[in-house]
């Protein structure tokens, strides 16, 4: 592009102009460090010729010079600092041109249409989400084979759920103003002065890295404040430079696409709202078993599916699943699923980079035996283990850990008293178990380094390494929901044992209690009644309609 701005729209411009007013707090700052030089100069010139002379003029001279060549290597170091920091990357998933020619092609005919520089290359993330992300520092410029390569433009990150529930036509429109930003973003002054915000950005979170020692941490203290004082000065144009970037390139796009565009948006805000779901009500509970579903994406079209069926808004999505989906422009659809999936997990919930005896992927045909029933019956197994602490009696009649014991015990006291005791006990259970399970601290994977998921085909790249979870699902459980998952589970395991009811999988709410193969959703409210009251009786008509013996021990892990 042209620094005259002809042809350029006014986003365009208003972005330029911004990044302008970012590269001018640059300046300044830069005029700032060699001011005490110049003054210096000014008197060191006087003095070679004779018209500043004296023993005052000397003793500033003195003075000047020396404070100029402690600012000016002061200046030096931060500039260093600045220029080397690393700027921070999203944790994605490489997706080089060999696993998805299809879908690279797409991304560069798109761009052709859009009349802007393709992406470098392309990237999945694990979230309803797509953007550019620069990957031009020198330390990002290395391939998932270890492979150092020259990007010059932006990789494009593109939400891996999107791949598998939006269609070929509706992914090509939903990338077309994310797409179209790399126009903007090839100009030399935006392009400047993102450089100059990001290692503004990177120097301040090096700042403020721990366990640096007293030297070093004073050198990082002080270039961290002049980072901050100048990130400050630009926050504000940069903001608008990045408003005026969106706005130019949702322009440009609207001549490619723009009404199929507004009807995947649709889709865009329901996959949203059937990957959260999948995420809290599904994965999580896997995670927390030392389990990863590895097929969230393909888990996705089926509780979008679901959504479909139960929710009258999104009657008639389901009918575009005779289209071809986008996935289909990936070579391995299966393994790149599985990297995300691994990655989702890494994400949200902080578990390990690499599949392991305590950290295995799961089936989702293999969901309910090895997730559901095992959940059921290890709370089964922790609720009677605390019970047995507090010293707790047991029931009345044959011996072992008994429904019939839990109930007893929660309703002796009527207005839930027993309750409080029994929630404290658990979360103090259940938090020592979880710090004696979490596992050493292990060194993350260098940025682009190929992280093997037991996929087959060639491991797949992992960027953004870092602390994990980065972005953790749900706050921590009260001690009264802990407790009401236990007495589910409690519930759960003596309607399988004694019931001939079945753990099964529910797209939507997660492991779910299935007699005669219909779903059970009312099971929440008797527990509730139990446990927040101390009233067993809904509970108790609740077991006796479908023939449930809580006298009766169950099985525990």
């Amino acid at each position: 592009m042209s620094g005259t701005g002809i042809g350029e729209s006014t986003g365009e411009q208003g972005a330029r102009f911004r990044a302008l007013a970012v590269l001018h707090v640059r300046s300044r700052a830069v005029a700032v460090a060699l001011l005490p030089a110049a003054v210096a100069v000014v008197l060191l010139a006087g003095g070679a010729m004779g018209r500043l002379a004296g023993a005052g003029w000397d003793t500033a001279r003195w003075i000047v010079t020396v404070c100029a060549v402690v600012v000016v290597l002061l200046a030096a170091v931060v500039a260093t600092v600045i220029v080397r920091a690393t700027p921070a990357l999203s944790p994605t998933v490489e997706l080089p041109e060999r696993a998805a020619p299809d879908l690279y092609r797409m991304v560069r005919d798109l761009a052709e249409r859009l009349d802007v520089p393709a992406p470098s290359a392309l990237a999945l993330t694990p979230d309803c989400d797509s953007w550019l992300e620069d990957r031009t520092h020198p330390a990002h410029a290395i391939s998932g084979g270890g492979r150092r390569r020259s990007t010059h433009t932006p990789v494009l990150v593109i939400g891996s759920p999107f791949l598998w529930w939006m269609r070929v036509a509706e992914l090509r429109a939903v990338l077309a103003p994310v797409v179209a930003a790399t126009g903007p973003a090839a100009h030399p002054d935006i392009a400047a002065a993102r450089r100059f915000v990001r290692g503004l950005d990177a120097a301040v979170a090096d700042a403020a890295r721990p366990g640096q020692g007293p030297i070093r941490g004073a050198g990082y203290g002080f270039t961290g404040t002049v980072a901050r004082a100048l990130l400050r000065s630009c926050q504000v144009h940069a903001a608008e430079m990045e408003r005026g970037v969106a706005a130019a390139a949702s322009e440009r796009a609207q001549a490619v696409d723009y009404g199929l565009r507004i009807v995947a948006q649709e889709q865009v805000g329901l996959a949203y709202a059937g990957w959260d779901r999948l995420l809290t009500r599904v994965a999580l509970p896997a995670w927390r078993m030392g389990r990863w579903p590895a097929r969230l994406d393909a888990g996705v079209v089926s509780a979008l599916t679901e959504l479909s069926r139960r929710d009258r808004l999104a009657e008639g999505f389901t009918s575009r699943l005779g289209e071809r989906p986008a996935c289909d422009l990936l070579e391995e659809p299966g393994a790149v699923d599985e990297a995300a999936s691994l990655l989702a997990a890494r994400l949200f919930h902080g578990g390990p980079a690499e599949a392991g005896p305590d950290w295995s992927p799961v089936d989702w045909q293999h969901y309910p035996e090895e997730v559901v029933d095992r959940k059921w019956r290890t709370e089964a197994a922790r609720i009677h283990r605390v019970l047995d602490e507090l010293g707790v009696p047991p029931s009345t009649g044959p011996q072992g850990p008994t429904l019939a014991r839990v109930m007893d015990h929660l309703s002796a006291r009527p207005g839930g008293e027993a309750s409080d005791a029994l929630a404290a006990a658990i979360t103090a259970r259940v938090a020592r178990e979880d710090s004696e399970a979490s596992p050493a601290p292990r060194q993350a994977p260098a940025p682009g380094a190929p992280v093997d998921t037991g996929a087959s085909g060639d491991a797949l790249a992992f960027l953004g390494a870092g602390p994990l979870p980065l972005i953790p699902l749900q706050p921590p459980r009260t001690g009264r929901d802990l407790l009401a998952d236990h007495v589910v589970a409690m519930v759960c395991c003596a309607a399988v044992d004694t019931a001939g009811a079945v753990p099964g999988l529910d797209w939507l709410d997660g492991p779910t209690l299935l007699i005669d193969g219909e779903r059970r959703s009312d099971l929440a409210a008797p527990v509730l009644s139990l446990v927040e009251d101390g009233d067993a009786r809904p509970l108790r008509v609740w077991l006796g309609s479908l023939g449930v013996r809580a006298e009766k021990p169950v099985r525990l892990v």
